[in-house]
């Protein structure tokens, strides 16, 4: 997703069924030889389970020592592009939207940071039928709206129906493509219902047009949260959605501020995944990461009552942090599933020996110290994660020998295809590290022969900009983590030509037939061994083509006051659990 998706793994039995969760210790070496740093390769996997309905019952377990009351503050150089759950995507807007954003299925975790798929505004995680083809979820009894009114089943099929609107051009697409008749619908507004989508009693139904086990972690992503039919504003609905959960929007200034107050209509009974400690959260944005990395080591006044749900540890900062004990311990450190990749439009870059050389004459190395080394980043050769089932080891243009580039075997590509001097427009989302690491990828790719130009893009609306078709970049900074752990949730929405549309996530725009087979035929592979070697066998196909260059795989290091209480990893929304929080006395 955006900066990044479901950072998971599978692990049941079924074909793509329950998952695992990434854990690591947190360690500090900044840029050095890594060995005190998390491994992404030897990281550990917990399994997450499918809960039962009594797992699915409210109250969510209680932190211990929490108490109640005050406020807790954010510092981050963002604000969320978009609130509107159908528009949705980044794991960061996820992350913000837990507070006051229900759907029927979500994520809890308990004190030992064990997670469990549970029905959230359903009374479980949901009834598969006709190998995965129906999937049936019946709401619970005496779920509010901020307003005191109940959710509806009507509510419930009004939220899936107007994904298929035209005005929504950003967020998730599965059911879209999932659901029977979903090519042909248009939305609600109408008066039209999606037959698929059949509500009765306290129950909807879905009907799919091919098996999928995974349905219902597909719907614990924070895209199919809640709308209420009665106050859909369409578009206008971005800017400050209602809410069913524990907190609600009081006021916003966008880029800058937003406020989350009780909402005194949340019943807590209901729900199991969220507490609700603070009063109040005072979100703030417009902070690049060495600002806030300073504030928290300087730990004074309202900063101690300061967590950072997007910027981590500046690595400026990353030696002085974490090599320090006190500092530290405030810092939760994870690794993370993510791929952070340069997308290469091929529309503007058709030429596949181009692309390659861009591959060969990428500088990893170089872009790793910027990030702070080995105890932030991982490089990446590949597009699906050493974490994620369907990866394979292999390094086609040749990072772990010549991590720094190799400008040689980059011209010789450029002058095979008569493209020596090319123009590359490349677009960095604006802030201090992008600002450096993109001298770097300057330096090396003009080295190699490249004529290249960078352009900063506002971070707010990056992903806005970059997903439109006639978007002017030749390349930019992207990230793709799987929405849930399957290979298919990594490759599918990114590479299938299928998915080549404004505000689609094909972001290289490629449209090759024999990917585009590939992927019909892993996508209804059952057996999970075979299906995992066909998502790597595509990751290889890809590669080959050099649709992309692989990046790094992050390590997340978190900093937050000395006050702050209740900071634990929400492995299925991938962030810290901003619901756990709590200010200590």
């Amino acid at each position: 997703m955006s900066f990044s998706r479901r950072n998971f793994l599978i692990a049941t039995g079924v074909a793509a069924g329950a998952s695992t969760v990434l854990s690591a210790c947190s360690s500090g070496n900044a840029g050095g030889s890594g060995n005190k740093a998390p491994s992404v390769d030897k990281a550990k996997a917990a399994t997450i389970a499918v809960g039962t309905k009594t797992d699915s019952t409210g109250p969510a377990p209680e932190v211990e020592g929490a108490v109640k009351g005050g406020t807790i503050y954010t510092l981050d150089q963002i604000d969320c592009d978009h609130l509107d759950p159908a528009q949705l995507y980044s794991s960061y807007e996820g992350a913000v939207s837990v507070p006051f954003l229900r759907g029927l299925t979500g994520y809890k975790v308990d004190a030992k940071g064990n997670t469990t798929l549970v029905g959230d505004l359903a009374t479980d995680a949901g009834t598969m039928k006709d190998g995965g083809k129906t999937w049936s979820f019946t709401l619970k009894d005496n779920v509010k709206w901020q307003d005191g009114a109940d959710v509806t089943i009507e509510d419930v099929r009004w939220t899936f129906e107007r994904l298929f609107a035209s005005f929504v051009t950003q967020g998730p697409r599965y059911p879209q493509g999932w659901l029977i008749g979903g090519d042909k619908y248009k939305g609600p507004y109408e008066g039209k219902h999606l037959d698929s989508i059949e509500i009765s009693g306290n129950t909807v139904t879905f009907r799919l047009k091919e098996g999928h086990s995974d349905f219902n972690f597909m719907l614990a992503m924070r895209g199919f949260s809640l709308v209420p039919k009665k106050h859909d504003t369409k578009e206008k609905y971005d800017k400050q959605p209602f809410s069913c959960g524990p907190y609600k929007i009081e006021s916003r200034s966008i880029g800058k501020s937003m406020t989350l107050v009780r909402n005194t209509h949340w019943v807590a009974d209901t729900d199991p995944i969220r507490n609700a400690y603070p009063d109040k959260f005072e979100m703030q944005f417009g902070f690049e990461l060495q600002a806030s990395t300073d504030r928290y080591i300087a730990d004074s006044g309202n900063d101690q009552y300061t967590v950072s749900m997007f910027n981590e540890v500046a690595p400026t900062r990353i030696q002085q942090v974490l090599g320090n004990a006190a500092l530290k311990k405030r810092v939760l450190t994870q690794v993370d599933t993510t791929c952070y990749y340069y997308a290469i439009n091929t529309k503007r870059v058709p030429d596949v020996k181009v692309r390659q050389a861009l591959n060969y004459a990428w500088p990893s190395k170089q872009a790793q110290q910027i990030r702070g080394g080995s105890a932030s980043s991982a490089i990446a050769t590949t597009i699906i994660s050493p974490l994620t089932p369907g990866h394979q080891d292999f390094d086609l243009y040749g990072k772990k020998t010549k991590p720094t580039g190799d400008p040689v075997k980059a011209k010789a590509l450029l002058k095979e295809a008569g493209k020596v001097g090319q123009k590359i427009v490349i677009a960095f989302q604006q802030s201090d590290t992008a600002v450096k690491t993109a001298v770097a990828i300057k330096t090396a790719l003009t080295k190699a022969g490249f004529d290249v130009v960078t352009k900063q893009v506002d971070k707010t609306s990056f992903y806005s900009q970059i997903g439109q078709l006639d978007n002017e970049y030749d390349m930019f900074a992207a990230g793709w983590g799987p929405d849930w752990p399957a290979g298919y949730a990594v490759i599918q929405p990114c590479f299938d030509s299928s998915q080549i549309a404004d505000g689609g996530v094909n972001w290289p725009q490629l449209k090759d037939a024999s990917v585009d087979k590939a992927i019909a035929a892993a996508t209804v592979e059952a057996d999970p061994t075979k299906a995992a070697k066909m998502w790597g066998d595509l990751d290889r196909q890809i590669m080959e083509l050099a649709a992309v260059v692989p990046d790094y795989n992050p390590i997340r290091n978190w900093f937050y006051g000395s006050k702050v209480g209740g900071v634990q990893y929400d492995s299925g929304n991938t962030c810290i659990a901003m619901t756990k929080l709590y200010r200590k006395a």
